[in-house]
Order: C-alpha cells, then structure tokens, then sequence
C-alpha cells in the first residue's frame, strides 16, 4: 500500500528543487568518484573505488525515495482548512498537563517535519495523538516513554 505524504505547495517544490538538485549534480559527482578511483588501478583492491559505489547506492536510495514521496504527495488546500478540530497544517497552542509547559506547534507532513521550527508530523506519536482534538479537549499521548496529556490551547493557521 503506498502511503500518502501530506506537503504544502511550497513543500512540494522544495521537494521537487531537492530532486533535481540529486539528480543532475549530486549524481554526475558520484559518476566522477566512480572514474576517478577506477582510473586508479586494481579494482579488487582498491578501497576508494568502494567508497565511491557505495556512496553512488545511497544517493540512488535516497532520490528513489523522494520520486516515491513526490509521487505520492497531495497538496493541501489551506483556503479549505479550519480550526474546529486539530488537522494537517493547523498551528496548535498546547499545555503539558505534568509539567504545564506550552507550547506551540505546527503540524505537516513528513516531509516538512523540523523541530527547530517547531514544525511536527502528524505521524508522530504527538501528532497522530493531536489530530482530531478540538479545543479545551486533553490528548493522551502514547509516546514510548508513557502517556503524555496535553491540553489543547488554541487551534490557528
């Protein structure tokens, strides 16, 4: 079953900058590696040759799995979003019931997801725990070190 990646339009183009980027100049780098440490000699024994096909493997993971993400990515319409119960997209204000700690988050999708700016995916155990809530509602979090409840502050975009 493919799995849908939620991205936002300016999302999908990075994504799709990222692409092009591993495509068209990350690959012609690894080719080079590859020329160089065989020009070298002895391909049995020769260490940088290996290097240099390993490398070229991951980065052929790595753009596999971005033609996946890309493939299967839905833009969401944010003109179709609201703020009656927490979804993709939405900005979440929400106090740790332990510790009253709050914080506000911003929930996206995988590819997206960057804690530094305070970005969530909703298929994290906070996210996937977040969805669905409205405000004033406590979210039991299952985390993997325990249930965390949240109080749901404020939902915004």
């Amino acid at each position: 079953m493919t799995k849908t990646h939620y991205v936002t339009a300016e999302g999908l183009e990075k994504l799709k900058e990222e692409l092009n980027r591993l495509t068209s100049v990350e690959r012609e780098a690894a080719a080079r590696a590859i020329a160089e440490a065989r020009d070298k000699g002895d391909l049995s024994e020769n260490a940088e040759y290996e290097a240099a096909k390993d490398a070229q493997g991951l980065l052929e993971l790595k753009i596999a799995k971005l033609q996946n993400v890309i493939a299967n990515a839905r833009v969401i319409d944010e003109s179709k979003l609201n703020t009656d119960v927490i979804q993709v997209m939405n900005k979440v204000k929400i106090r740790n019931m332990k510790d009253k700690s709050v914080m506000e988050v911003t929930l996206v999708g995988e590819s997206e997801a960057n804690l530094e700016q305070k970005k969530l995916a909703v298929s994290s155990p906070i996210g996937r725990g977040l969805l669905g809530k409205k405000k004033g509602e406590i979210a039991q979090v299952r985390t993997p070190s325990g249930i965390i409840e949240f109080e749901i502050l404020e939902i915004s975009l």
